[in-house]
């Protein structure tokens, strides 16, 4: 009985104690917030206004897991990630009792399915598609979807190792993204398609200008097939890549070529590219150092815009155009960008690539450039739309990180990604494991390449790239739906004859 009294009795004291330091730590709390000037709700509401900002930093958590349908979220909704996610884990993709999209919203492509389809093949996919066919050394593409650009620095070491080890399992391509080859893009031996920024990362001199000598380095790697001039960012048009210099280790800025730790900014355009015909110029530069195929990567602002690079091509003659050409929608995303540009800046995808298709088709260079559509192509529907009207390929990059295990924590930014996907801290990158991640990126992108073939039969073609813009119909205001080659007939006529 007195050993009980004297545990309560400390218990009692000990509560006692525990009570005074919270009675304490509030008189603190309540000095600072009344006292500081930087923000006006804790100067008038002493420790309580506190709570804003953490109910503010906890809404997107509440959002996303409580609170969201399934398709209301952006960027991406849960229905999205869903499918990703069986996907990429091998998972059965049906699902019971109904849609739960609204096929009533604007803007909603609707496949026109075929009264007798032809039957399904076991071998989904298409064949290779030829780029650079004049080239020295032209690229067989296997795959129609492939990697976007993702560079090491905005991605970790884990995230590059598992990506490049899944892309060669599937047989696709990956993007490096402007921040230059490192050992791990070569490390799965896939195909890469090395991605020149406005900085030049890895190919530049000490005051950033193309070092050929060093283009000639990365053109010697079997595995490097192309080469892409990034001119802008569907998230950030009119802005070089942004990336803290938190993120930049030791080893990312010997890749990059540039000082650990500070900021890299690139600049807003290449110094060297100041019209079309400067472009062009600095296209045929780099083919000749590397032998390879050359393209770019452009967000279009207008039809009046882009007209020009065609115009100029067709004056120079075929052999000095670009062999392919990525178009990224102004919806695309990034590791880092200003919400003006975010938000404001560039024609989504669903505009600009009916414009570069159709002028392509028109200046009757087809078979010469290849287009690439970017920007939210995570989903069988979407790419198969832009099959349909007119890319050759599609590239995602947010729909392999979700099949990295991304939970959309818009953290990118900030090194402190919980997933380990865009930090090098490493007490995050430790829960990606690049063993186990290779095998959903490579399944990820072989069901969807799948599904896609699914959607072709189901209009009446044999392959993805049978598709054609009448196999489309788009929702309209009134909720009834228009053949897309009606509704784009400025900008199609001729495509994918």
């Amino acid at each position: 009985m007195g050993f009980a009294m004297q545990v309560l009795d400390a218990a009692v004291i000990l509560f006692v104690w525990v009570l005074g330091l919270a009675a304490l730590a509030l008189v603190v709390l309540f000095v600072i917030d009344r006292t500081q000037k930087a923000d006006a709700i804790r100067r008038n509401y002493p420790v309580i206004g506190r709570f804003r900002h953490i109910f503010s930093e906890l809404g997107e958590f509440f959002r996303q897991y409580f609170f969201a349908m399934d398709r209301e979220e952006l960027p991406f909704n849960r229905a999205q990630r869903n499918w990703v996610e069986r996907a990429s884990k091998g998972k059965g993709n049906t699902i019971a009792f109904g849609s739960t999209r609204n096929v009533a919203v604007p803007g909603t492509p609707l496949f026109v399915n075929a009264a007798y389809p032809p039957l399904d093949k076991p071998d989904a996919g298409t064949e290779a598609l030829v780029i650079g066919e004049g080239t020295a050394k032209p690229y067989h593409a296997p795959s129609f979807f492939n990697i976007s650009g993702m560079s090491y620095g905005a991605i970790s070491k884990p995230a590059v190792q598992a990506l490049s080890r899944g892309a060669a399992k599937a047989g696709i391509w990956l993007n490096t993204g402007e921040g230059g080859l490192s050992a791990y893009h070569l490390e799965g031996c896939c195909d890469i398609v090395f991605q020149i920024g406005t900085a030049k990362y890895g190919v530049r001199t000490k005051d950033g200008a193309l070092d050929e000598d060093k283009l000639r380095e990365v053109a010697a790697h079997d595995h490097v097939r192309m080469f892409e001039v990034k001119l802008a960012q569907g998230a950030k048009p009119g802005k070089g890549g942004i990336l803290p210099g938190a993120k930049v280790t030791p080893e990312i800025a010997k890749v990059r070529g540039i000082e650990e730790g500070s900021d890299s900014i690139s600049p807003n355009r290449h110094p060297e590219i100041g019209d079309t015909a400067e472009l062009l110029d600095f296209i045929a530069r780099v083919r000749e150092v590397t032998g390879k195929p050359v393209g770019i990567k452009i967000v279009v602002g207008s039809a009046r815009q882009i007209a020009p690079l065609f115009d100029e091509i067709v004056k120079q003659g075929p052999e000095r155009a670009p062999d392919f050409i990525t178009v990224d929608g102004g919806e695309g995303g990034t590791g880092a960008a200003p919400m003006p540009l975010m938000d404001l800046v560039g024609l989504s995808i669903r505009e600009a690539l009916p414009i570069v298709a159709g002028l392509r088709d028109r200046a009757g260079l087809k078979d010469r450039i290849r287009l690439i559509a970017s920007a939210k192509m995570m989903v069988p529907g979407d790419v198969a739309w832009a099959l349909a009207t007119g890319a050759d390929f599609c590239v995602s990059a947010r729909g392999f990180m979700f099949s990295l295990g991304c939970i959309q924590a818009l953290k990118c930014n900030k090194n402190t990604c919980p997933t380990g996907i865009t930090t090098h801290d490493k007490r995050f990158q430790k829960g990606l494991v690049p063993e186990d991640k290779e095998d959903r990126v490579a399944s990820y992108a072989r069901q969807l390449v799948k599904e896609v073939d699914m959607i072709a039969h189901s209009v009446g073609v044999e392959g993805p790239r049978q598709m054609r813009p009448h196999h489309v119909r788009i929702v309209q205001d009134n909720g009834s739906s228009v053949a897309m080659d009606r509704l784009y007939a400025d900008h199609l006529e001729g495509t994918n004859a």
